[in-house]
């Protein structure tokens, strides 16, 4: 029998439907925000896998998070690029270049991420202008436009 039922266990399960948008946000590890040379480091990493692993609907790179949106694709035998692979890439590679950045080493971000999967069209739209609209919401800038960490794809 567990000692406590609420505890709490690093590792969640990422849950992933093939051909199914996700949403995604992941957080520092240390509440200090990112530079601007920082965020766009990160920012090139988030559109890196983007066309080749997944397909990239919006991106925002916040002073101290990161919210991704995105589908991923299937590689050449069929099988759907995975979600733990893919954060796996973008996370790592940010982190390594923040720390080349900041002249220093270890971990940039926390272990874990928060995912789920989106379930329709009105729901898509509401994650891509909730990515839009993070930065004006803090009041970084007036109008999403001006943001230059974020991205949304071109319908």
């Amino acid at each position: 029998m567990f000692a406590n039922k609420y505890e709490y266990r690093r590792r969640l399960p990422h849950f992933q439907k093939a051909d199914r948008p996700i949403f995604i946000s992941f957080r520092k590890g240390v509440d200090t925000p990112l530079s601007g040379a920082c965020r766009s480091a990160v920012f090139d990493c988030c559109l890196y896998g983007n066309g080749t692993r997944f397909n990239l609907h919006a991106a925002v790179v916040m002073p101290e998070h990161v919210h991704l949106l995105l589908t991923p694709l299937r590689d050449v035998t069929g099988d759907v690029f995975c979600l733990r692979d893919i954060l796996k890439g973008i996370k790592g590679a940010s982190a390594h270049r923040v720390n080349h950045l900041l002249g220093c080493s270890g971990p940039v971000w926390q272990e874990e991420s928060f995912d789920h999967v989106v379930r329709s069209c009105e729901s898509l739209q509401q994650k891509i202008e909730y990515i839009r609209q993070n930065p004006v919401r803090r009041g970084l800038v007036k109008t999403p436009e001006e943001y230059p960490w974020l991205f949304t794809e071109s319908v």
